[in-house]
């Protein structure tokens, strides 16, 4: 058994999470070794199963959005409206050491498996919450999409870099990060559980996460600072030959003077305008023209690449999605790995982003091929149910 699926071995995750910010904390959790269940909604399930790209032509639930998720999990359905729904649910929060959920604040407690409830119950559980906005304030309440959070953290406005329009963001960045953040805390508190065999409350917020993620404004801003809405300082993206690179002139104590060497104007590392951190802030329009007209003089971006290469200014090309899952170093780095698919035989889904020991980490096994695709095993395994039991139940549309 490779070491990191033994890193949280024995630890089963009782997953009530959907789409992306939960699912991404889930996925994490089983790629360590966690026995993760996940529960869907009979009939609907994940509303992500329907997405792009649908990957069994017979089928609509299958989305490669869905599948790079929930890799290595086990799934079960269950209609947690029906009466006879909490019996089950209970029992499996008494088998679970983490219950894990991404609804909006309020509904696990119509259910009745809010945290409150479950940990007076089992009070060594961690129990973790991924909401938009948190579990408290006067926002508690608001539909949390990646978008409309983008919009309210701030990031929408300073993404404008001066310009008149704000703009959409591709990147889902507040559900990642939730995500990220709610596995971390996860860990530290089974660590504490391990330790002291006392459970925790954990409340994540998309939110403060994308607050969390800015590098200068917020702390600046806090502490007295003006906004400074123009373009990024110290960052350029330039087209050369029919490509773009992407190069950094800040960050470190002596780039400024090997750049101003290399552009052949050494003088400019004493100019009163550029001398400085501040000063270059101030006069970066003046800078970034100098810099544009010296990057104009090469005819090649991979010319221009292997010159601020070889006097070591940061800089890399502006890559395509169709030249980032072909590229060898992510290739070297196992960044790719295929998972066994009911209809495709192998699909590639996107990695866990980190090494363990020395090694990439694998998926568990294949995402749940169709809604309540492992309930019986589950009940039956997990949970000790007898046949008849279970054929209750499904007889019942409690399960699925």
């Amino acid at each position: 058994m490779d070491s990191h699926q033994t890193l949280l071995a024995g630890i089963t995750v009782l997953d009530f999470t959907r789409v992306l910010a939960g699912p991404y904390c889930t996925r994490l959790l089983t790629d360590l070794g966690a026995r993760v269940i996940k529960i869907e909604r009979p009939g609907e399930g994940d509303e992500i199963r329907y997405t792009v790209l649908q990957l069994d032509p017979e089928r609509s639930d299958q989305s490669s959005y869905y599948v790079r998720l929930n890799v290595g999990k086990r799934g079960i359905a269950i209609d947690l409206a029906h009466p006879a729904a909490r019996e089950v649910v209970l029992d499996l929060v008494r088998k679970s050491d983490v219950v894990v959920e991404n609804f909006s604040p309020g509904v696990m407690a119509r259910y009745g498996f809010d945290a409150a409830t479950l940990r007076a119950m089992k009070p060594e559980l961690v129990y973790c919450s991924i909401s938009g906005f948190g579990q408290t304030g006067p926002l508690a309440s608001m539909q949390a999409y990646a978008h409309l959070v983008n919009a309210m953290s701030g990031m929408m406005d300073l993404d404008r870099c001066g310009d008149p329009l704000p703009r959409v963001s591709y990147l889902q960045a507040a559900d990642v990060l939730a995500g990220a953040h709610a596995f971390g805390a996860i860990c530290a508190a089974l660590l504490r559980q391990a330790r002291e065999g006392v459970g925790a409350t954990l409340d994540v917020s998309m939110f403060e996460c994308l607050v969390a993620a800015d590098d200068i404004t917020y702390g600046a801003v806090l502490n007295g600072m003006a906004v400074e809405r123009k373009p990024r300082v110290g960052m350029v993206v330039h087209p050369i030959g029919g490509r773009h690179i992407a190069m950094q002139t800040v960050g470190a104590p002596h780039l400024w003077v090997r750049l101003s060497s290399l552009v052949g104007r050494p003088e400019l590392a004493t100019d009163e305008r550029f001398s400085t951190p501040a000063g270059r802030r101030n006069h970066w329009p003046e800078l970034l023209a100098i810099l544009r007209e010296w990057l104009d003089g090469f005819g090649s971006a991979e010319e221009a690449l292997q010159t601020l290469a070889a006097n070591r200014v940061p800089a890399a090309p502006m890559l395509s999605p169709e030249e980032v899952v072909s590229h060898p170093h992510l290739e070297a780095r196992h960044a790719f790995p295929e998972v066994p698919h009911h209809a495709r035989g192998k699909v590639k889904v996107t990695a866990t982003p980190f090494h363990i020991d020395g090694r990439p980490v694998a998926p568990a096994g294949p995402a749940p091929s169709r809604i309540g695709a492992d309930t019986e095993k589950v009940l039956a395994e997990v949970l000790g149910y007898s046949q008849d039991r279970i054929a209750a139940l499904l007889h019942d549309k409690v399960i699925v």
